[in-house]
């Protein structure tokens, strides 16, 4: 099993140089009556259930989707027979970047993109596993949801160059061994994330335990004085103090 890192732009004003996985943050369109009606998998209130939220939740699916075609250029989403699209082929392929293209650009959205192509959004694949939440005291804060899928199976990455300046498919053993000979740099969240999937040998498998009901709380680490990263269960994190978040908040 592998799993999909894009390296992070060295010029990046957060984690720059970072492998970390495709995703951002939401955008006022994901929430659109337009997009989710697109969507096979979960309507809103059970999306919004798995994640513990009023309404809303099948933004995070839609968004999760949008970044992955954003950054990667990998469109999780399928055709009038059902079928994930295919982008392979060099025509396809030529097509949906240069729709990724436009939108950079601001002359499209990836509603109209969605809706010009016909397709709907493959959320039905996204499996939802996990929340962080950034340290309180940091500078930048994030509360992010993660999910994984299956890539498709006719399609190729092509990162935007621009956030991330390039990709690869790692498996998660290789790229912790990696992490820990100092040549590949690595999130806490990324790396807890890894050590979970490196005891999967394939991705039914994984995705299997990941489609299990259960509780999923929020990871909120703590930092000591000496700047370790502490998570909940581990020694010294009950004395890790916390300071009122200086910075902004990103869901």
């Amino acid at each position: 099993m592998e799993v999909l890192m894009l390296q992070r732009n060295f010029e990046s004003g957060f984690v720059p140089g970072t492998h970390v996985f495709p995703g951002g943050t939401l955008d006022e369109e994901d929430y659109s009556a337009g997009l989710q009606a697109r969507c096979d998998g979960p309507d809103d209130a059970a999306a919004s259930r798995l994640l513990g939220l009023e309404r809303g939740g099948l933004a995070y699916w839609i968004a999760a989707i949008r970044e992955l075609f954003e950054e990667a250029g990998v469109v999780m989403a399928r055709g009038a027979g059902g079928d994930l699209v295919e982008t392979t082929e060099e025509q396809a392929s030529a097509r949906w970047l240069a729709y990724r293209a436009r939108a950079e650009e601001g002359a499209t959205t990836f509603g109209a993109i969605v809706a010009e192509e016909g397709v709907r959004l493959a959320t039905g694949t996204l499996r939802y596993f996990s929340r962080w939440i950034t340290p309180e005291g940091m500078v930048r804060r994030y509360d992010t949801r993660f999910f994984a899928a299956v890539a498709p199976p006719r399609q190729t990455v092509h990162h935007d160059n621009r956030e991330a300046i390039a990709h690869e498919w790692a498996r998660p053993a290789d790229a912790l061994e990696r992490h820990a000979r100092g040549e590949l740099k690595l999130r806490t969240p990324t790396q807890r994330t890894l050590e979970q999937f490196a005891a999967f040998g394939t991705t039914r498998a994984l995705l299997a335990a990941l489609g299990e009901p259960r509780e999923i709380p929020a990871v909120l680490p703590r930092l000591a004085r000496d700047g370790q990263v502490l998570l909940p269960g581990e020694a010294g994190y009950e004395e890790a103090g916390s300071t009122e978040g200086r910075g902004g908040w990103r869901p």
